[in-house]
């Protein structure tokens, strides 16, 4: 599925971010082992993935000359105005070289830029509303769970005069507007109260606004009126880190009302808590356990169909590059090369390959699981699955006509997948409390 790359048309990334990557480039090149020698007539993905696994284990083994080597063939290969496959290999060795920088200080070397400079500048960039609303808009990759989520949620709610939406997601409220259309034209009329309650805290992760979440709401609470909806926005206060989040998520803190139908809503959200694999317990699981206890009319979970948990380097590099070539690819459809647009969203998804590739521990901040996955944590957190409906089927059909052709979806269970060329891209759930209690965990 992936173009085919070859060498001679690239950027020479690595030596751009520190030069002397290359110092003595034509001596590295002659001591090339054969297997690596035999990558440089013709790479292809298959041989790409090959040399950044070659990659990743001379940096855990510390082995600096091998690590050397295979830089200087993928800095030949690389390119970040190339094909999908050559744009992906350049964010994928920045987050390499950023990597080698903190653990094999002698392939940093000295007199040049750190190798995240530019990756953080890019993820702090602050957009407008106007240019998020463009970016959400550009490919469906969120508008998919938008879609999705709002339509199962407007089942849920069907004969309620007051919904409550604790929302949790990453794209500042961008989700809301349509439902709160959709709302206005209800047959029985608007709910009597509609309220939304976000966090204060978030990720530190594109996109970002440059306004407060405040003054979304205030936006949010403008075209409420103009829509005749009833509307109520708050922030949960004391939330500034995810621990005391948690420490929120009571009936009390959020203001719940017993007549009010409680919708909560994950999108892209749950991969930031942490899941310590070695612990009995983790954030994640604590999360869902506490918003069980708020029994909430649906639960709807939207995130990346990809498991990026592994604490093998590996396996997390073999994963970015066989999933993250989706959004390269997809929008190598419509957009040239240099566009200024392009190469925006890209940066956003190279600042996600910095810190799955270049970090660990506490540091790497990103810890996606697959759909299958995530259904099976939300099963033994003790919710049943609420299959969509066909005319939420049909809604999601309709807005990806709005999109290029490799755009599809499929069912997998009770999940809806966004698909690109049949890749499994992003996953949408939607859950209720089991009144029977916590499943057992297989």
């Amino acid at each position: 599925m992936k173009t085919e790359v070859r060498v001679g048309s690239s950027t020479p990334i690595a030596a751009l971010q520190n030069p002397s990557l290359l110092i003595n480039s034509t001596t590295s090149q002659g001591s090339l082992t054969g297997a690596l020698r035999g990558c440089l007539g013709s790479l292809d993905g298959a041989c790409i993935e090959k040399l950044l696994l070659h990659c990743a284990s001379a940096l855990e083994t510390n082995d600096v000359t091998l690590a050397q080597q295979v830089m200087w063939v993928l800095n030949n290969v690389a390119s970040s105005v190339g094909d999908p496959n050559q744009r992906l290999t350049s964010w994928i060795l920045r987050a390499l070289i950023s990597r080698s920088s903190r653990i094999c200080p002698s392939i940093s070397g000295s007199g040049g830029p750190s190798p995240t400079t530019s990756t953080f500048a890019a993820a702090r960039r602050l957009m407008s509303v106007t240019e998020l609303a463009g970016y959400v808009d550009l490919i469906p990759w969120h508008r998919f769970g938008y879609c999705a989520s709002n339509s199962a949620i407007f089942k849920a709610i069907q004969g309620c005069s007051k919904v409550h939406i604790l929302d949790f997601s990453i794209t500042h409220c961008m989700q809301w507007p349509t439902l709160i259309d959709a709302l206005a034209k209800r047959p029985e009329g608007p709910p009597d109260s509609l309220r939304v309650t976000v966090p204060s805290c978030r990720p530190l992760v594109p996109p970002l606004l440059n306004v407060s979440i405040e003054e979304v709401g205030l936006r949010l609470g403008n075209f409420s009126r103009f829509r005749d909806v009833p509307f109520e926005f708050s922030v949960i206060k004391n939330s500034s880190s995810f621990e005391l989040l948690l420490s929120q998520l009571n009936p009390t803190c959020l203001n719940l009302e017993d007549d009010e139908a409680l919708v909560i809503n994950c999108q892209n959200w749950l991969r930031y808590l942490s899941d310590d694999e070695g612990s009995t317990s983790s954030a994640r699981n604590t999360f869902l356990n506490m918003i069980t206890c708020l029994s909430p009319r649906i639960i709807v979970v939207v995130d990346e169909d990809s498991d990026l948990s592994s604490p093998s380097l590996s396996s997390r590099i073999t994963t970015c590059f066989n999933y993250l070539w989706i959004p390269f690819d997809s929008l190598e459809t419509f957009l040239p090369k240099d566009s200024t647009q392009r190469t925006e969203y890209e940066s956003d998804i190279g600042h996600k390959i910095e810190n799955l590739i270049g970090f660990e521990g506490v540091q790497r901040i990103e810890r996606l699981e697959s759909g299958v996955t995530a259904s099976q944590r939300m099963r033994n957190a003790g919710f049943l699955s609420s299959p969509f409906c066909e005319e939420t089927v049909g809604e999601v059909k309709a807005l990806l006509d709005e999109h290029a052709s490799g755009w599809g979806m499929k069912r997998e269970e009770d999940m809806l997948v966004l698909t690109w060329k049949g890749h499994n891209s992003v996953f949408a759930t939607a859950w209720v409390p089991n009144p029977n209690g916590l499943m057992l965990e297989d």
